[in-house]
C-alpha cells in the first residue's frame, strides 16, 4: 500500500488528470488514474500541483523587524543600511529565533519550503548567526533553509569582517557571501569579489553576493563576479543577487556583460519587490524600475530565479512570503505578459530557484522528494492572476499545512457563489 495518492491534478506543464503516488516520502509514480491503494488519498480536483515555492534570497534576521527602532522615512538602501545598524546592539539570540520562526510558519502556510538568508556577520557577537543556526535545526523537516555569511557593512570595510566570516562558516553556515558595492572603491569591491570566491573555492562552498543593488550603471561588480568563478572553476556554485545597476546599463555594455555571465554558469537572483521599492529614489521622472533585465538575461540562457528579500523590516513594511506575489510583480515590472513570459515568471520561483540552491531531488517525477503544492487555481497563468489559496502543503509526503477553499458568495446579481478562476 502506498502512503498517499494525490488525485486529478494539473501539473505546471499543463498536464491534466494525473495522479501522483508516493511511498516513504518520494515520488513513486505520476501517472493517469493509478491503480492502487494509499493509507491517505487526496482529491485535487482538477487543481494546480506545484513542486513547492523557493525563496533564493532572504534576509531572515531582519524579518519582522518593522519599526524597531524607527521606520525607514526615506525608503532607500542607505536608511535601511543604517536603521539596521542601529538595531543590531539590540538583537537578542531569543528575539531573532522568534521572528525568524513566526517568518517559518508563514512561508509553510503559503508552500515556501526551500529558503536562503543571509545572515549578517558585521556583529562581532555573531548573535544572528546563532539565532538563525538554530532555526535552521529546528525546521530542517520542513524547511530547506541555507544560510549566507553575509559581510553586511563590507568585507573590507567592516575591521572583522574576516574574522567573522571564517567563524561563521566554522559554525556551519553553507554559503559565501559579499556586497562588494558598499565597498569604499570599486577596486575595493573587485577585491573583495576576489578575496571571497577564494575563501569559497577552498572550502567547497557556494557563493551569493548582493551585486550592484545600485541604479549606478557603473557599478559593475557582476563582471568580477563572472571572472573569479571561471577563474576558480565555481561554474554553477554562484549566484549575483540584486544587478540592480544592469538596468541602469547601456547596451552595447551589457551585450558583452551577459555572454560572460553565461560562459561563468552563474545564476542571477532578482528581487522585484524590493528592486522596485528601493531602486530609483532619487531620481525625478522618468523613475528608473529598478529591477534588473531578468527577460534578457533568460533569453542569454542564464538561470534566473525571485527572491522576497524583505518582510516587514528596515527596508520593506510590507510582504507575506507569498512568493506568487513576488512572481507576480516580476512579470509586471519585467513586462513579461506573453504566456511563455509569465511561466518563465512562475519557475523564477519554483524549479529556477531551486536550480539556484542547488536543490536535490526537487521535482514532480518519481524519485523526486514528495514536496508539493496544491493551489486554487487551475493552472500556472491563473495561479499568476489569482495568487490563490494553499489547499494543502505536503512535505516528504505528509501534510503540512491546510487552507479552506476561497469562495464569495455574492448576496446581489443572482446570489452567486463566485468562482474567480472562470471567466
Amino acid at each position: 500500500m502506498l502512503d498517499l495518492i494525490v488525485r486529478n491534478a494539473t501539473l505546471p506543464t499543463g498536464e491534466t488528470g494525473r495522479d501522483i503516488a508516493v511511498q516513504d516520502g518520494v515520488i513513486a509514480e505520476v501517472a493517469p488514474g493509478i491503480e492502487a491503494e494509499a493509507g491517505q488519498e487526496i482529491d485535487a480536483a482538477g487543481h494546480l500541483v506545484s513542486p513547492p515555492f523557493v525563496d533564493s534570497h532572504f534576509h531572515m534576521d531582519a524579518t519582522l523587524s518593522l519599526g524597531l527602532p524607527r521606520l525607514n522615512e526615506s525608503g532607500t538602501l542607505l536608511e535601511g543600511i543604517a536603521l539596521w545598524g542601529e538595531l543590531k546592539p539590540e538583537l537578542t539570540v531569543e528575539a531573532l529565533k522568534e521572528r525568524a520562526l513566526a517568518l517559518c510558519r508563514w512561508s509553510v502556510a503559503k508552500g515556501t519550503l526551500a529558503i536562503r538568508s543571509h545572515v549578517d556577520i558585521c556583529d562581532d557577537r555573531l548573535l544572528a548567526v546563532e539565532a538563525l543556526l538554530e532555526v535552521r535545526e529546528t525546521v530542517k523537516d520542513v524547511i530547506d533553509l541555507q544560510l549566507v555569511a553575509f559581510p553586511q557593512d563590507g568585507y573590507l570595510r567592516y575591521p572583522r569582517a574576516k574574522e567573522n566570516l571564517t567563524r561563521a562558516l566554522d559554525k556551519g553556515v553553507d554559503i559565501v557571501g559579499g556586497i562588494p558595492h558598499f565597498e569604499r572603491t570599486m577596486a575595493e569591491g573587485a577585491e573583495s569579489v576576489r578575496l571571497l570566491c577564494e575563501v569559497a573555492a577552498e572550502r567547497g562552498l557556494m557563493v551569493d553576493m548582493h551585486c550592484d543593488e545600485t541604479d549606478d550603471p557603473n557599478s559593475r561588480h557582476i563582471e568580477s563576479l563572472s571572472h573569479e568563478t571561471q577563474r576558480l572553476g565555481l561554474q554553477g556554485r554562484v549566484a549575483g543577487s540584486h544587478l540592480t545597476s544592469m538596468h541602469s546599463m547601456d547596451n552595447y555594455y551589457v551585450s558583452k556583460l551577459m555572454p560572460l555571465m553565461t560562459e561563468a554558469g552563474v545564476n542571477a537572483v532578482a528581487n522585484p519587490l524590493i528592486n522596485i521599492t528601493i531602486q530609483g529614489r532619487h531620481d525625478s521622472y522618468p523613475k528608473r524600475r529598478g529591477m534588473t533585465r531578468v527577460k534578457e538575461l533568460l533569453a542569454q540562457g542564464i538561470n534566473v530565479s525571485f527572491g522576497h528579500d524583505c518582510v516587514m523590516d528596515p527596508w520593506y513594511p510590507l510582504g507575506s512570503h507569498d512568493m506568487i506575489e513576488v512572481a507576480h510583480m516580476g512579470l509586471h515590472v519585467g513586462l513579461m505578459t506573453g504566456v511563455e513570459e509569465q511561466k518563465h515568471c512562475f519557475a523564477a520561483v519554483t524549479a529556477n530557484g531551486a536550480r539556484t540552491l542547488g536543490l536535490e531531488g526537487y521535482g514532480l517525477t518519481p524519485g523526486c522528494h514528495a514536496d508539493m503544492v496544491i493551489l486554487q487555481a487551475g493552472d500556472v497563468l491563473e495561479a499568476l492572476r489569482l495568487r490563490p489559496v494553499r489547499l494543502a502543503v505536503i512535505r516528504r509526503g505528509r501534510v503540512v499545512a491546510e487552507t479552506p477553499p476561497g469562495q464569495a458568495q455574492l448576496k446581489v446579481l443572482g446570489n452567486a457563489a463566485i468562482d474567480f478562476m472562470k471567466r
